[in-house]
């Protein structure tokens, strides 16, 4: 039980909180999915005392992969550290069909969850965003945690709809990587009994002193536990420990701005002297070349993180 973080939401069988990474699909060198490697990493953060994992997000690379690869995803990472932590997994998609259906593969994977990213590309409106989470919530007995990031879907839930979806049963939760702190506050005051789980790395301090239970970091994914130290020390009471580790994550962004999109995170951890490999992106994504992986071992080690 917590000390002195936030609680989850009473909606929330999980009782989701603590550190929660958006763990890597490993790829081998051809761009297939290395089930091995994605294994090595759940495990690898597992290990470092996150309190659950979080397949096939953005950092899992979920838009680029089969359903067959997403699902075998699920098996894999379920497989691997299923009895020792909640395993929530991404069931996304532009489309209602094809979240339910990917819903629907997840829970028979064995998750514990599903994380559904508000559906992106067209332009959403409130009737049909309660109607797509009401289709997938009333698809699967597993608890739903909406997830909300515009600038990757192009849509932002009015606190009005989010308000709707929160009343339909099976609906646990919200991952929020909007970024804005007045929108999520508000959600918040407006559904208390949901669990709330901060998603944007540079806002992980502020997130727990909102009310967040959980944080889902990207950042965790390679220093997992930098972020489990962020959390604890919030839990104890060490407001100002908190907001220290807080500054270097920031640190961490920093230095993972370098380069393509989401390069860095992969880069980073094959830096680090853990037995994991997680291989290139799948294209059109690519990792760091060998000038931007040394000015980013350069910021790492200027860090004490390496």
């Amino acid at each position: 039980m917590s000390e002195h973080a936030p609680a989850s939401g009473a909606a929330d069988p999980l009782d989701l909180h603590g550190v929660i990474p958006p763990t890597l699909t490993a790829f081998d060198g051809t761009e297939n999915v290395d089930y091995g490697g994605t294994a090595a990493q759940a495990e690898f953060v597992v290990d470092q005392g996150v309190h659950a994992v979080f397949p096939l997000g953005t950092n899992g690379e979920f838009p680029l992969l089969s359903g067959d690869e997403r699902e075998r995803v699920v098996e894999t990472v379920v497989d691997a550290v299923g009895d020792e932590v909640p395993v929530i997994a991404g069931v996304g998609a532009p489309g209602t069909r094809e979240t339910v259906e990917h819903a629907e593969r997840a829970a028979r994977a064995g998750a514990d969850g599903l994380v559904v990213v508000t559906p992106y590309y067209f332009p959403l409106e409130h009737d049909g965003a309660v109607e797509h989470y009401r289709q997938v919530a009333g698809a699967v007995d597993l608890p739903i945690y909406v997830y909300h990031i515009p600038p990757r879907t192009g849509n932002t839930l009015a606190p009005e709809t989010m308000r709707e979806i929160a009343t339909i049963d099976g609906i646990a939760g919200l991952k929020d990587t909007s970024e804005d702190v007045p929108w999520l506050d508000r959600v918040m005051a407006d559904n208390p009994n949901l669990t709330y789980l901060a998603g944007s790395n540079a806002l992980l301090y502020t997130g727990l002193e909102l009310g967040c239970s959980g944080m889902v970091s990207s950042v965790a994914n390679v220093f997992p536990k930098l972020v489990v130290n962020l959390y604890d020390a919030f839990d104890e009471g060490d407001r100002t420990r908190a907001q220290e580790l807080q500054r270097q994550v920031l640190g961490v962004i920093a230095a993972f701005d370098r380069g393509p999109y989401m390069a860095a995170v992969k880069t980073a951890l094959s830096l680090r002297d853990v037995d994991v490999d997680p291989g290139p992106l799948r294209s059109p994504l690519r990792r760091l070349d060998n000038e931007e992986t040394a000015a980013l071992k350069a910021d790492l080690a200027e860090s004490d993180l390496l």
